[in-house]
């Protein structure tokens, strides 16, 4: 739409539905599932708020309908008539690159000056023995569900696997997350990963962590029996469903590539820092990228990116781009800049500042202090990553990356006026903090003497 309200001849190719992830797997169903999710656990923690409210009654099948409303409701702005009435040309059908500057779907030839590859990604499924006949159920499929599993095992500690296990935990499923890796969220902050973790447990998530999966089979009864390993010892997990959540693999699979210079790796399909692929007419944009990370907002803003360089012979940048991350557990896990990995590497060229969130006014009045915003900044005082955890984390870091992305020093932001009492306030006592420990005494010592002569 982008390009076609730029004057472009756009044709849009799709081979499933229309909306891709989000819409139909992704984002748009979760978030409805985690609403429901988070309405039953408000119920059942009212008491603390002097709000008797007994234990909540989950219709699951009211659950879905209203996910499925939900994703109806929104569909229409990714619906064909919505694009042809931009002028974007929707081809439905299977397409296939025949050359370096042409691609047929279903037999009709198309030619092009520019392409962009976008066909996303899809649940990797590991090597278990027995998980291909057990029917397990991935982020595509569980949204398809009409009834509450009683016994749910989730493979993979990740943030999808973390997220979809609260909340059928909160909905009344007895849930088992299972993942080899020692710890939830192996990606973000350990202490962000600790709170979440506790508070898995408290909602009634069997953590079985530095676990390995041996097998899965499926029993007379119906059940999926899961062996797992810890220790050198196995034990059996008895489930009525299986969730599988350990990562995603591009959809590279049956495009012809080849036969249009396109060159791709185990990850996906290799572009240079502006989107470009090994065929220089041809660029390529979200999830099916390479090393990409797997997020809504990443590929938007690299739709936008190869838009402007595909047409305009623009000069924009992938690695200069500020991508924040969140996963929408209770508490919400927020971060954006360097990763862990790179944080630890630079040790003490990175000068640490937290801020629990029991100093935040709101969320002492609305009884959620679990969590805190950490900042790494640099020498110069800017940001070079930062962690947020408590509710609404994911709203908060969008001022983080702003500030980011302009290049502002984290005290910028104590002169950015908060209303309160707000969460967002501890965005601005972190950068309060960060102005404190510049005070150096021979800075304190100047300041006394220029009040002195002031009197």
């Amino acid at each position: 739409m982008g390009a076609a309200g730029l004057r472009a001849r756009v044709a849009l190719v799709e081979r499933a539905l229309l909306g891709g992830d989000c819409l139909v797997t992704g984002c748009v169903p979760s978030k409805a599932l985690l609403a429901s999710a988070h309405a039953a656990a408000a119920v059942r923690g009212a008491a603390a708020l002097g709000v008797d409210a007994g234990a909540p009654r989950v219709d699951f099948a009211r659950v879905m309908a209203r996910l499925r409303a939900a994703r109806a409701e929104l569909a229409p702005n990714d619906g064909a008539p919505r694009l042809a009435g931009a002028d974007v040309d929707v081809f439905l059908g299977d397409a296939r690159f025949v050359g370096p500057d042409a691609l047929e779907v279903d037999g009709r030839r198309l030619r092009f000056k520019r392409a962009v590859v976008a066909t996303g990604a899809r649940p990797a499924l590991p090597p278990i023995p027995g998980l291909a006949g057990v029917g397990a159920l991935t982020s595509d499929t569980v949204f398809g569900l009409e009834a509450l599993p009683r016994r749910l095992v989730v493979i993979g500690a990740g943030s999808i696997g973390c997220e979809l296990g609260q909340a059928f935990a909160r909905l009344g499923s007895e849930v088992t997350l299972v993942d080899v890796a020692p710890r939830v969220l192996p990606r973000d902050d350990a202490d962000a990963a600790a709170l979440v973790a506790a508070s898995l447990a408290r909602d009634g998530v069997t953590l079985r962590l530095g676990a390995e999966v041996r097998r899965c089979e499926r029993g007379v009864d119906g059940a999926v029996a899961v062996t797992v390993a810890r220790d050198g010892a196995e034990a059996v997990l008895q489930a009525d469903a299986l969730l599988v959540a350990v990562g995603r693999r591009a959809n590279v699979d049956g495009l012809g590539l080849d036969a249009a210079g396109v060159v791709t790796d185990a990850r996906g399909i290799v572009v240079d820092a502006r989107l470009r692929t090994a065929n220089r007419r041809i660029y390529a944009a979200g999830d099916c990228v390479a090393g990409a990370p797997n997020l809504t907002h990443a590929a938007d803003a690299m739709a936008r990116m190869a838009l402007r360089n595909a047409l305009f012979f623009g000069r924009r940048r992938l690695d200069r781009l500020v991508l924040p991350h969140a996963t929408y557990t209770a508490p919400e896990v927020a971060r954006v800049g360097l990763g862990i990995e790179e944080v630890a590497a630079l040790g003490d060229r990175l000068r640490a500042v937290t801020v629990p969130m029991a100093r935040v006014d709101r969320a002492v009045c609305e009884g959620e202090t679990a969590g805190f915003a950490r900042f790494h900044v640099d020498r110069r005082g800017r940001i070079a990553a930062a962690t947020l955890v408590g509710a609404h984390a994911g709203e908060l870091v969008s001022e983080v990356a702003v500030a980011m992305a302009l290049g502002a020093p984290l005290t910028a932001l104590s002169d950015v006026v908060h209303p309160y009492p707000t969460r967002a306030e501890v965005v601005k006592r972190a950068a309060d903090d960060q102005s404190r420990a510049r005070l150096t005494p021979f800075v304190a010592w100047l300041l006394r003497r220029i009040i002195r002569w002031r009197r």
